[in-house]
């Protein structure tokens, strides 16, 4: 008997006349006229070449096939019951490694308190943190990554998103730097002095690049470091400039020896997206994992927060 041949229907029709022995009980526990059940105990004896029950007087006996296959059938069946079973999740017996990507910004001042979360709640649960790049976008599910952040001018249309929130870009320099003290930052005092860039991540400056070139400037980047912890120690030991997001200039500000001015011209805002593969949209755990990110994204001091 090939499974591609067996209506799965039959088998629990099947389990109920081994269990009653009778058409008619079986029928009323289907829903089922007894004609029905009739018709499929006929396709059960053609497919399984036995008679399955046999009449002895008033009542139907099982065959020692259908015996055989009856402790089997109710295994079965409750296994395709616990698959569709629409059951509570549970964090505390979750497990599995859960794939983050996003910049090195959020994997120092956001994931510690999503690590943290978790641990608390999902203690069975690995977290692997990849540092984002562009071009993992149109292969975020062959990547094996569950959920990422970025900057994106629109939401990506192959994926499921959240608006995490927007800003602008600023520039961030040393609390005594000579522009410090201005009270408006111009384009060429902007050019004047060196720029540091931070590479790993999203995109966090070309928008003020495209505007200055528009102007007729060009900054000079003299500096390019993977991180921003690296960029911090420049800046403060430094003349040089940084544009980043204005919420990351702020939090830095309130955390080091730095401040920031306002950019001299208008740019695209800045808009921040959580990201994932619509084949997590309904699956339980990944539901917690995002709104446990995005929880962390809305109280943390060192994000954005919700827009």
């Amino acid at each position: 008997m090939a499974l591609e041949n067996i209506n799965l229907n039959l088998l629990r029709s099947l389990h109920v006349l081994l269990d009653e022995c009778h058409v008619s009980r079986a029928a009323e526990r289907l829903h089922l006229t007894q004609s029905a059940v009739s018709r499929q105990l006929a396709q059960l004896r053609e497919l399984c070449a036995d008679p399955l029950l046999v009449r002895d007087g008033n009542q139907l006996l099982p065959t020692p096939k259908a015996l055989s296959m009856q402790s089997k059938l109710t295994e079965l069946l409750g296994e395709f019951d616990a698959l569709l079973s629409d059951k509570p999740f549970d964090p505390e017996t979750w497990q599995q490694e859960f794939v983050i990507a996003s910049s090195d910004y959020v994997a120092q001042y956001i994931l510690p308190e999503v690590v943290s979360k978790t641990v608390e709640q999902a203690p069975k649960v690995d977290i692997a943190f990849r540092l984002w790049q562009p071009n993992f976008l149109p292969q975020i599910n062959e990547l094996g990554i569950h959920l990422a952040s970025s900057m994106l001018p629109e939401p990506p249309k192959h994926l499921s998103s959240v608006k995490i929130g927007e800003d602008k870009p600023v520039c961030l320099m040393r609390q005594h730097h000579p522009l410090a003290s201005k009270s408006f930052l111009s384009c060429e005092s902007l050019v004047k002095y060196p720029h540091l860039k931070v590479t790993g991540g999203g995109d966090k400056d070309s928008h003020a690049d495209i505007a200055l070139r528009q102007l007729g400037f060009q900054r000079r980047i003299a500096l390019k470091v993977p991180f921003f912890s690296a960029a911090i120690n420049a800046l403060q030991s430094s003349d040089y400039l940084m544009i980043v997001p204005e919420h990351i200039a702020r939090n830095l500000s309130s955390d080091f020896n730095l401040t920031y001015q306002n950019l001299p011209f208008d740019v695209q805002s800045h808009l921040y997206w959580l990201m994932w593969h619509p084949k997590y949209d309904l699956d339980k755990a990944h539901q917690w994992m995002r709104e446990n990110l995005l929880s962390v994204m809305e109280t943390s001091r060192y994000s954005i927060g919700m827009i």
